[in-house]
């Protein structure tokens, strides 16, 4: 792997910015909640430069989400899994969004941390705040307002956010509704690993779409909420409205399921675990990975070592009770990345298709490649959907993998 003096003044102006300071519930009463994810992002080391590896400090970094299912109980889940120190959060405030880094005004709540409005997490950790009662509608931006006063050094991170992060200037600005001390924005998350909701619905399906930059949706417009999986959520609530169901995504851009890298985060066999098995209420995976071990240096070639890897993830999901649906792999002939097409590696592919077709080792196949190649040249993208690079799908792209999948296999 990878690698009180002061309190009524803090409690009075947390009341006059609508910001709740009462203290959530208590550790062990989360742990009686039906948690389930609702939204979540895979996690990676810091690059070697950029604002990545300078870090923060004494700043508000102030995030965006949309979580893909409802609550009135919610907590967050902050990770330093790749910090180079301990990484201390001096104070969160959960709120709804408005325009840009604006909040809607009196929804703020603060997030506590064992009663604590600070934690520290230790280097290769992460937490769980206490329960917030607030409420989260599926699909609807929430924001997270993240303050820490001493330097937080290298973060942990998800680089492909598609989602603007706004970062003040210097001080704690969680608590305000407008955007003027957000003076910088990054396309990235840092430390926010996930968002759960205490679910009433026994019966909640959480889907784990687990694979590279195809379903971290890469290629797409910068509007955000257009990846395959988003559109996939959309589907599946639209068919299931009485249905309680969240759609994850847990890719990495430049991900294998074979070998780790410093820019492409952890091999899929090593973070399935964390990025898969240990999600909150998970029941389903979607795996849509290989293409990467094949087209990057250095190239994987030999098919069984890729259907090997795919074997292992399966037997770990089936282990766990989790259903497991294998993508098979899109095509990427005339791809303009350096390197990346061979013959050889088109080989490979097909071999590994016709094994994730044939196999019977998936409960159930999504023949992602019929759906977006072109019926004319099938070793192509189809030009409608790709995205310019023939190897990454556009929004069309997008919308014809969600739309293509058999919605029945998940009712």
């Amino acid at each position: 792997m990878l690698k009180k003096s002061v309190l009524s003044v803090i409690t009075a102006a947390g009341l006059l910015l609508g910001v709740s300071s009462a203290p959530a519930n208590a550790e062990h009463h989360n742990a009686q909640k039906n948690w389930v994810a609702s939204w979540g992002t895979s996690q990676q080391m810091s690059r070697e430069s950029g604002v990545s590896h300078d870090g923060f400090k004494n700043q508000t970094i102030r995030m965006i989400v949309n979580p893909n299912q409802g609550g009135k109980d919610v907590r967050l889940r902050f990770s330093n899994l790749y910090g180079v120190k301990p990484l201390v959060l001096d104070k969160v405030v959960l709120a709804h969004s408005a325009t840009g880094a604006e909040t809607v005004p009196k929804t703020g709540r603060m997030v506590t941390f064992k009663g604590k409005k600070r934690t520290v997490i230790p280097v290769g950790r992460e937490i769980s705040s206490d329960s917030v009662d607030f409420e989260v509608k599926e699909n609807q931006d929430l924001t997270v307002s993240v303050y820490t006063h001493s330097a937080t050094g290298p973060t942990t991170w998800h680089p492909l956010s598609k989602r603007t992060t706004y970062v003040s200037e210097q001080g704690d600005h969680t608590s305000e509704n407008q955007s003027t001390s957000f003076t910088k924005g990054f396309k990235n998350w840092f430390w926010m690993e996930g968002i759960d909701v205490a679910a009433k619905d026994k019966k909640t399906r959480v889907i784990i779409t687990l694979g590279d930059s195809i379903t971290d949706s890469y290629g797409f417009t910068s509007n955000p909420n257009r990846s395959w999986g988003d559109y996939f959520d959309q589907r599946l609530k639209e068919k299931y409205k009485h249905r309680s169901i969240s759609v994850i995504n847990s890719g990495i851009s430049g991900n294998r399921i074979l070998r780790d890298s410093p820019i492409f985060g952890e091999k899929a066999l090593d973070r399935l675990n964390h990025d898969v098995l240990e999600q909150p209420g998970v029941t389903d995976m979607i795996l849509l990975e290989g293409i990467n071990d094949i087209g990057q240096e250095p190239h994987e070639f030999d098919s069984s070592k890729i259907i090997a890897g795919m074997q292992q993830i399966i037997d770990k999901a089936h282990a766990k009770g989790i259903k497991v649906y294998g993508g098979t792999l899109t095509p990427f002939r005339g791809t303009t990345i350096a390197n990346y097409f061979t013959e050889e590696g088109e080989k490979t592919r097909e071999e590994v298709n016709q094994w994730i077709r044939t196999s019977g080792a998936f409960d159930e196949v999504i023949d992602f490649e019929r759906m977006i190649q072109d019926p004319a040249d099938p070793q192509r993208l189809l030009p409608a959907f790709d995205s310019g690079d023939h190897l990454h799908p556009s929004d069309a792209g997008f919308q014809a993998m969600a739309y293509g999948v058999n919605l029945s296999l998940f009712k």
